[in-house]
């Protein structure tokens, strides 16, 4: 028995025993986030606090899908008579599909589900929508928000709210139950760094004449 007393504890053991700071951290800010969006998720369904607004947050989710932003954008593309706006759409084009791309790597690393509360009733989804982080919409929202800041002339009123959509989009993830805090969080922030690499791979006609010769 003595023996057997003297005997260290397995390492993962030891690791339970003893967490790391980091670890108990990140557990808490887990704990906070679950809470805080299943609290926050007043629309995720019809008997819900704001059931009734559903219907209107499932809107603002089409319109931060990826699907009517890559058709409208496609549409602008080969309607163009300007090969300004060409450029700029084009631009937009390569925009959207770095974050499909970049979107469905990180959840697939990633693989966080979504909040149990979450009715899959979403618009139009593929196999990597069925996890969480980061948020697509948030994402895509924030890409394009700041995108037509810098390439669109627009009044005041019309740039506070394009950012206000980018806002609410995010805001709705949330409330519909469909995203936990923090998958909105840092889903803005990709779409805001994503659209600094965007700026600095910018297609032109010198940098990519072969894809400005099919328009």
């Amino acid at each position: 028995s003595g023996s057997s007393a003297a005997a260290p504890l397995p390492e993962e053991d030891c690791m339970k025993l003893n967490p790391s700071f980091l670890g108990i951290a990140f557990s808490s800010l887990l704990a906070i986030d679950l809470w805080a969006s299943k609290r926050l998720g007043v629309c995720a369904g019809e008997g819900s606090a704001w059931g009734s607004a559903r219907p209107l947050m499932k809107v603002i989710e089409v319109s931060g899908h990826g699907i009517p932003w890559l058709l409208g954008t496609f549409y602008g593309l080969c309607q163009s008579d300007s090969s300004a706006a060409r450029e700029v759409l084009l631009n937009l084009l390569f925009a959207l599909l770095l974050d499909l791309v970049l979107v469905a790597v990180v959840k697939g690393l990633v693989k966080r589900r979504r909040p149990t509360h979450n009715k899959m009733d979403m618009f139009v989804t593929i196999s990597v929508d069925r996890y969480s982080f980061p948020s697509g919409h948030a994402t895509r929202a924030a890409l394009v928000c700041r995108f037509i800041l810098h390439h669109l002339v627009l009044a005041v009123p019309l740039r506070v709210l394009v950012v206000l959509w980018a806002l609410i989009v995010g805001i709705s993830r949330v409330m519909l139950g469909r995203h936990n805090v923090t998958d909105v969080l840092f889903g803005l922030l990709l779409g805001y760094a994503l659209y600094s690499v965007v700026e600095y791979c910018w297609l032109s006609p010198l940098s990519a004449p072969a894809l400005f010769a099919l328009w």
